[in-house]
Order: structure tokens, then sequence, then C-alpha cells
């Protein structure tokens, strides 16, 4: 089974060589890494290309923003099973493939899988910040604002093929729109693999909290969009988020 990563970067000088390096560690041999970078300025694109041939397809030019980023390598991608791996994160260890490709062969009906996360502070990865714990799937959780975390999501290349890539009309919550397009109006078949997929840096507070305002605005009309109660639902999902913070 070959498993398609994908990776878009826009200058992430300081955290690419890390990202990269967590894909190569794997110890699944069946890997096609792909890497698209937004045209950097940094010393970004030099340290991509450092790593040669490991990385299977690199691009560098402009781009429309990370969702675009994202589409153009799904259109790259040519394993049986697609996930991202964001230029900010790391896998959580070098096992994390194998038992995401061992668990789509006992379960060969699943469309998707999706684990567990951690969200670590930006310099430290050792900090923990918020445990992020997927849990069993239950549809009906998905109206009451719960989604698996995207970082953790691997799906079949065929159903991408089938119900899409990512709307280019939602600027930065598209991943929103992505799993509830899947999950709730396609339902697509779903397993959840009890273990750590990846730990994902945090920047500043200042830098969270006005993200996380434009995410809140873009969340209401990804929820509307999809017929569920925008205001109750979103709010509800603030505050499964409040809750991890606190455990």
């Amino acid at each position: 089974m070959l498993v398609s990563i994908i990776t878009i970067c826009y200058n992430r000088s300081q955290t690419i060589s890390d990202c990269i390096q967590s894909v190569l560690q794997q110890d699944y041999p069946h890997i096609e890494y792909i890497v698209i970078d937004g045209n950097s300025n940094d010393g970004t694109a030099a340290i991509i290309q450092s790593f040669g041939d490991k990385i299977t397809t690199y691009i560098s030019e402009p781009d429309k923003g990370m969702y675009d980023a994202i589409n153009k390598g799904l259109a790259l991608a040519t394993g049986n099973i697609v996930g991202l791996m964001h230029s900010d994160d790391v896998f959580y260890d070098t096992t994390v493939i194998s038992k995401i490709v061992e668990t789509f062969n006992r379960n060969p009906d699943t469309d998707a899988i999706y684990g567990d996360g951690i969200y670590v502070t930006n310099d430290d990865e050792g900090k923990i910040v918020r445990n992020r714990i997927g849990g069993e799937y239950d549809y009906k959780r998905l109206k009451k604002g719960w989604l698996p975390l995207h970082p953790t999501v691997y799906i079949k290349k065929s159903i991408i093929e089938k119900y899409g890539n990512y709307d280019l009309n939602f600027k930065i919550a598209s991943d929103t729109e992505f799993l509830l397009r899947y999950l709730f109006k396609y339902k697509i078949t779903v397993t959840y693999v009890n273990v750590y997929i990846v730990k994902m840096r945090m920047g500043g507070l200042s830098t969270s909290y006005k993200r996380a305002f434009e995410v809140l605005r873009e969340d209401y009309k990804i929820y509307k969009y999809h017929k569920i109660s925008g205001v109750k639902v979103v709010l509800q999902k603030k505050l499964l988020a409040l809750k991890q913070y606190l455990k």
C-alpha cells in the first residue's frame, strides 16, 4: 500500500527541516512524499532541496493560499492513501504510518482513519499545551461541533477523487468544510486509531487569538453552508477545545 504524504509551506525555514525529517524517518517503506512550496524567500527552498531525491516530488511556485497548495499536492498524489503533514509539525514517532497502514489493512472497508494529536509550545516540543484525543467515531457528534484533528486524518485517494478537493471559497478553515463534506454530507466510513499521530507547534498568543477569531467567523459560514445550526455548533466546538486546554 502506497501512502502519499503532502507538506505545503511558505517561509518556514525554522521548522521545515524537522518536518521533512519526521516523514523520512518513518519505518514504513512505501511512502510518496510531496512538498509544495509557495515560492518562499527565506531560505526554505534551499533546505528542501538539500534533501534531494529523498523527496518524491517538489514544487516551488506562487499559489492562492494553503488550500490551493494542498489541492496541487492532491493532484500529484498517486498513493492508495493520502495524508497531510503541515510544515510546522512532526510525526509523534517513527511508527505512525505503519500503524495507519495496519489499521487500513484490518479494516478494508473503511474510507478514512483518524487518531490523536498533541499541541506543543513553539519553542519546546516537550511542553504539551493541548491534548487532542479523537475518540471513537459517532456521527451524532458532528452536530455538536466535534471533528477529528485534521492532520491525523488519512483518506483513500479514490474517495478524494469521488468527493472533491478543498473548497477555495473558504480561505482559512476549508479543512472544516472538507471534513464536514466527507463525514456529514457523504457519510464516509471512518475508523479511529487510538494512537498519537502528530505533534503540532503553536505560535504566539496574539497570533493565536487573532486567528481563532477569524476561524470562528469562517466556521460559522461553513456550518450554515452545510445546514447545521451555525452559532450553536460553533460555540460547542470552541467549548470542546477549551476543555482540552484545561485538562
